[in-house]
């Protein structure tokens, strides 16, 4: 159980979560803009659209989760999601980004029917391959390094998506950005299938739970739902989500409405993306000397004063926002890595708690809080935007300049403060862990 892996087991795995980035980028990134300035939908419109799906796929989560934990093959129980999903996924999301012929009402039909298409297939796939971190190894300092790695990946497919996409939608469309964008899609997609079934031939699973174990989902659930630290995770995860999500999603509306430079969106998001990678890959370094816990509450308060500082930077001081992006990729680097580390560890503390365990509930639960705080920060966006009437490429008022300003800066700012608040209810620590190991491995000896 406490094998140490490989570098080429850590790699193929780590490598699938670039191709889970040309998928989640793209959205995070670029949904929103090409639903409001390419597919031809109100901004209020696809933010309701969008937070209605985010909350039914949600909800789909912990259901994915636990047929997950109840597959037996003679793969294991994640790793066969890796060969099973990718093609489905990949049809879901060339239809999400086709703008079809379509009146008003059919177009909005499309878009939900689509969008939800999409990431259902998505979390099919994620979800177990979440879990799979889980049960590669059994020792923290592994799954450390190995959700490390797996982030630099991550944040490299993330660099890769916003630097490239925007060029390929021009590229590939012609001038015609219905076509570029149903195209880059397509391309995106098959790359990532690509990763997804080279992870499935490269990995192994190795923890299991007790072959006498017999629950049911809903024991699954409220197992979770009193394990303190997994429910402080959760409330973490969805705070965390939120002030990401806030950024990412407004960065597209400053650059092209505030700064009236679009174009610097093709190097803004990848200088976040790279420092993101440094930070992650930092983060073994740094759990041998912080734990977990202090460690992600100095990140997020770096990050409070990095994203509060944002507001005071004036439109043509394009170096200073770099800078601070650039800080910002830094200090929310680790925190990935650090998280899905963290999950792996509360459903070790759950199995020595209750003798049972269930690692893809424990993940799908957080991805649930996940897909929650994006739904959250679309909704806020899209309220904004409202109330402050925003009108797709058009100049816009000083009011809904100053809006676009509040949501790269103040607003993530204070959700950044919370995550730390929440941090004081979770009660894993180094030494903590090491007698859960020790107590585990010598009830299964």
């Amino acid at each position: 159980m406490n094998k140490k892996l490989t570098w080429r087991e850590k790699i193929s795995y780590g490598v699938a979560d670039m191709g889970f980035n040309f998928y989640w980028t793209n959205v995070a990134t670029f949904l929103l803009i090409f639903y409001t300035d390419t597919f031809g939908m109100s901004a209020a419109a696809a933010a309701s659209m969008m937070f209605t799906i985010k909350i039914i796929n949600a909800f789909t989560d912990p259901m994915i989760g636990a047929a997950a934990d109840r597959t037996n093959t003679r793969w294991g129980k994640f790793r066969p999601y890796l060969i099973w999903v990718p093609v489905p996924l990949a049809c879901a999301a060339f239809l999400t980004y086709t703008t079809p012929d379509l009146s008003h009402d059919g177009k909005l039909i499309w878009a939900y029917g689509t969008y939800l298409a999409m990431m259902v297939c998505y979390t099919c796939i994620n979800i177990p391959y979440n879990a799979l971190s889980g049960v590669l190894s059994a020792d923290p300092q592994e799954r450390s390094t190995v959700n490390g790695l797996r982030f630099i990946f991550a944040f490299a497919g993330g660099t890769l998506v916003t630097a490239a996409t925007p060029a390929l939608v021009q590229w590939l469309g012609g001038g015609n950005d219905k076509l570029g964008w149903q195209l880059t899609m397509l391309t995106w997609s098959v790359f990532a299938s690509l990763l997804f079934v080279f992870t499935f031939l490269n990995t192994r699973e190795r923890i299991a739970p007790s072959p006498e174990q017999n629950s049911n989902v809903w024991q699954d659930v409220r197992d979770l739902s009193q394990n303190r630290p997994w429910v402080a995770l959760f409330f973490l995860a969805l705070i965390i989500m939120i002030t990401i999500t806030l950024r990412t999603s407004s960065a597209a509306y400053y650059f092209k409405y505030v700064v009236n430079r679009p174009e610097l969106m093709a190097g803004f998001v990848p200088a976040y993306m790279l420092a993101a990678a440094a930070g992650a890959s930092l983060t073994p370094l740094m759990t041998r000397f912080i734990d977990k816990r202090k460690l992600m509450m100095i990140l997020m308060t770096i990050t409070a004063v990095l994203s509060s500082a944002f507001f005071f930077v004036p439109k043509d001081q394009i170096v200073l926002m770099f800078a601070l992006q650039v800080g910002m990729g830094l200090a929310l680097g680790p925190k990935s890595p650090l998280a899905f580390s963290m999950y792996a560890d509360t459903a070790d503390y759950n199995e020595w708690r209750t003798g049972r365990r269930a690692t893809a509930m424990t993940f799908a639960a957080a991805t649930f809080s996940q897909k929650l705080g994006t739904a959250i920060a679309v909704a806020v966006i899209g309220s904004i935007f409202t109330q402050l009437g925003y009108v797709a490429n058009a100049a816009q008022t000083a009011v809904s300049q100053a809006g676009i300003v509040w949501l790269m800066s103040f607003i993530p700012a204070a959700f950044a403060l919370l995550a730390v608040a929440v941090m004081f209810f979770y009660n894993l620590d180094n030494q903590k862990l090491l007698q859960i190991q020790a107590d585990l491995e010598a009830r299964k000896s």
